[in-house]
C-alpha cells in the first residue's frame, strides 16, 4: 500500500454507483478498514468515483481478476487495466464501450480484428491507434471521419492512395501533409482549399506553378512565397493586394540580388574596354597576295 498523500478530491461525496451510502458492513475487504488498506473517500472499489476505484487496484492489482464483472462499468473497464490479459478476451462482449476498449488497449492485434466493426466509435479509434498492416487498411471505409483521420495518420506512405477519394477534408488535408511530393499533384485540384494550401506548401517548385491560378488567394499566396521569381509574372497583377505586393517585392529583390552579382563580376567596375578586332588565324605562303 502506498504512503498517505493530500486528496485533491476530498470535497467529493463517498457513496457507490447507485448514489447510496458505502456498504462497509458487508463488505469483503472490511477488516482492511482498520488497516487503512482500504479507505472509504479515498480508495474504495465500491465508490462511484474512478479516481478512488483506480486507487484501490493500484493498490491491490492482484484483485483485478475478480472485479471484471461488477455490475458498474468504471469498476470493470478499470479492473482491466490491472487484469491478468488472459482475463480479458470476454470484456470485448462487454456492454459498455469504456470497458471494451479498455480491454483492447491491452490484447494481442488478433484479437482486436472484430472490434473494427464495433457501434461504438470511441472504440474503433482505440482499434485504429493499434491495427497495422492489412487490419488497418480495412478501416479506411469505417463510416467515420474521425477514424479514418487516424487511418491516413497511421497508414504507410506507399498506402495512402487508399484515401484519395474520402469525402471528409480533414481526412485529405491529412494526406496532403503525408503524401510523397511527387503524389502531391494527384489533390492540387482539390475542392477544399484547406487541402490545396497544404499541397502549395510542399508540391515541387516544378509543379507549383501550375497552381499560381488558384481561386483562393492564400494558395497563391502560398504559391507566391515558394515560386522562382523568373516564374512570378503571373502574380505581379493579382487581383489580391498581398499576394500582388509578395511577388513585386520577391521580384525586386530578385532584382537587386541579380545588379549585385553582376556588380561584383571580375572586371565589372573596370572602365569599358572595345573589343580588339578579329585577327586572320591562317597564314599565305610567303610573297603571297592577301587579296588575290
Amino acid at each position: 500500500m502506498t504512503t498517505l498523500e493530500a486528496d485533491p478530491d476530498v470535497d467529493i461525496s463517498a457513496c457507490d454507483h447507485q448514489g447510496r451510502p458505502l456498504p462497509c458492513a458487508d463488505c469483503r475487504h472490511r477488516d482492511w478498514l482498520a488497516t487503512g488498506a482500504c479507505q472509504p473517500g479515498r480508495a474504495c472499489v465500491h465508490d462511484r468515483y474512478a479516481r478512488r476505484i483506480d486507487r484501490f487496484f493500484a493498490w491491490h492489482p492482484y484483485l483485478a481478476a475478480d472485479y471484471l464483472e461488477h455490475p458498474y462499468f468504471e469498476v470493470r473497464a478499470i479492473a482491466a487495466r490491472h487484469a491478468p490479459v488472459f482475463c480479458l478476451p470476454p470484456l470485448l462482449d462487454d456492454p459498455d464501450e469504456t470497458v471494451r476498449w479498455s480491454a483492447a488497449a491491452r490484447l494481442p492485434q488478433s484479437y482486436l480484428l472484430p472490434l473494427r466493426a464495433d457501434p461504438h466509435r470511441e472504440v474503433r479509434i482505440r482499434v485504429a491507434h493499434r491495427l497495422n498492416g492489412e487490419a488497418l487498411e480495412a478501416m479506411t471505409r469505417d463510416a467515420d471521419y474521425y477514424v479514418r483521420l487516424v487511418v491516413a495518420r497511421r497508414l504507410p506512405q506507399a498506402r495512402l492512395g487508399l484515401l484519395l477519394g474520402d469525402p471528409e477534408p480533414q481526412v485529405r488535408r491529412e494526406l496532403a501533409r503525408r503524401l510523397t511530393p511527387q503524389r502531391l499533384l494527384c489533390l492540387a485540384a482539390d475542392d477544399d482549399a484547406e487541402v490545396r494550401l497544404e499541397v502549395a506548401r510542399r508540391l515541387p517548385q516544378a509543379l507549383l506553378v501550375w497552381m499560381s491560378a488558384d481561386a483562393d488567394w492564400r494558395v497563391r499566396y502560398a504559391v507566391a512565397e515558394r515560386l522562382p521569381a523568373a516564374q512570378l509574372g503571373g502574380l505581379l497583377h493579382d487581383t489580391d493586394p498581398m499576394v500582388r505586393a509578395l511577388a513585386q517585392e520577391r521580384c525586386a529583390l530578385d532584382t537587386v540580388a541579380d545588379n549585385a552579382h553582376a556588380a561584383a563580376a571580375p572586371g565589372a567596375d573596370e572602365p569599358g574596354v572595345p573589343p580588339e578586332p578579329l585577327r586572320a588565324v591562317w597564314r599565305f605562303p610567303a610573297g603571297g597576295d592577301p587579296d588575290g
